[in-house]
């Protein structure tokens, strides 16, 4: 399936986040791109800041647009509040739960490790990065893929930073879905129900 392959600064100082990973660039430019991006912008309307949130979500979380309305119709079929649910559905994606884990540096790298056959999810490997994983799920690395220079750099570096909703074994790259992530243990800045509100138009 096709991605975003375009200059990820851009996009970051679009949002003024590092929502595709950090990047130099937006610290010396902390203003949007493009030859008004310094000057003083008209206010927008709610529609566009609506369709702003859910730009943002999409780009976060690597999702096109297809793919992110079908996220959203199942988020708003299940019980509880739809925006809450929309992220839970976004958090439990493979690529999105390696990342987390700590096994890539970013949700691109996790969606190749996931294409390339590097993950498997209890005892088989998914190479599907939209796979959704449950609670109870045990998601590893192959052990052929163990030494993985990515892979170990990723570890080394995010070794400290851990979420309560992972059991994660380093000695067997191993990580366990406990539950659901709450709303307030996601740490991205996304205003859901801003998506919600354009989605019920």
């Amino acid at each position: 399936m096709a991605r975003y392959t375009g200059p990820k600064t851009k996009i970051s100082r679009k949002f003024g986040e590092p929502i595709l990973g950090a990047s130099k660039a937006l610290q010396k430019k902390s203003y949007p791109p493009g030859m008004h991006g310094r000057g003083r912008r008209k206010k927008q309307s709610e529609y566009a800041v609506q369709l702003a949130a859910k730009q943002k979500a999409k780009y976060t979380y690597g999702v096109l647009e297809r793919q992110f309305s079908n996220t959203f119709d199942k988020a708003a079929r299940m019980g509880g509040v739809t925006g809450e649910n929309l992220l839970k559905l976004l958090e439990s994606r493979l690529d999105n739960v390696i990342y987390r884990l700590g096994i890539a540096p970013s949700r691109r790298a996790a969606r190749q490790l996931v294409l390339h056959h590097h993950i498997i999810v209890n005892g088989d490997v998914v190479n599907i990065p939209s796979f959704s994983v449950k609670p109870g799920d045990i998601v590893a690395v192959r052990e052929k893929s163990k030494s993985l220079e990515v892979i170990t750099a990723s570890l080394s570096a995010k070794g400290g930073k851990k979420f309560a909703w992972f059991e994660w074994d380093s000695n067997s790259m191993t990580g366990k879905y406990i539950n659901y992530p709450q709303r307030e243990e996601i740490p991205e800045n996304i205003q859901e129900q801003l998506i919600v509100e354009l989605y019920s138009k």
